[in-house]
């Protein structure tokens, strides 16, 4: 069986975290940006290529903040029951004279923009992974947290 490595953003501004936004047929929900490491990339790399697909800006990649697990076969609305991902959050910023566009370049085929989320709302919304609001607000607050996360749902 294959694992497969993702980077994720976590791009946090007064308070606000930003997220792609995306709809199916439940409705909205949100997901972290980035996507699926490619053979031969670094993970940081990886969220720089994927944070200008999803959102249109050109970010730095920082310290690696949080490892979350994804085992389809523990999630109740799995697509896949096999796949295996293993997550890796790292801190972001938005670099200086990155202009945000309307309309990302290469969106994720749910995704049908971005949006700046007060973390203080993460709780209330359909989010991917929805544990991961506690962290967050931890990490926004210069709290410790736990770097390994596990299989979270």
């Amino acid at each position: 069986m294959h694992i497969r490595n993702s980077a994720k953003a976590v791009i946090h501004k007064e308070g606000h975290v930003l997220l792609t936004k995306n709809k199916d047929a439940e409705g909205f929900f949100y997901l972290f940006p980035g996507g699926g490491q490619e053979h031969g990339e670094v993970l940081v790399d990886t969220i720089k290529r994927e944070c200008l697909e999803e959102t249109g800006y050109q970010v730095a990649a920082g310290d690696l903040l949080y490892v979350r697990e994804y085992i389809g076969k523990n999630h109740e609305h799995a697509h896949d029951r096999d796949f295996h991902q293993i997550e890796f959050y790292f801190v972001c910023t938005i670099e200086a004279g990155s202009v945000e566009i309307p309309v990302p370049t290469n969106p994720d085929s749910h995704q049908i923009g971005i949006e700046w989320v007060a973390i203080s709302k993460l709780p209330e919304l359909r989010m991917y992974p929805k544990e991961i609001g506690v962290p967050i607000q931890q990490f926004a607050e210069n709290q410790k947290a736990a770097v390994y996360l596990g299989d979270i749902n």
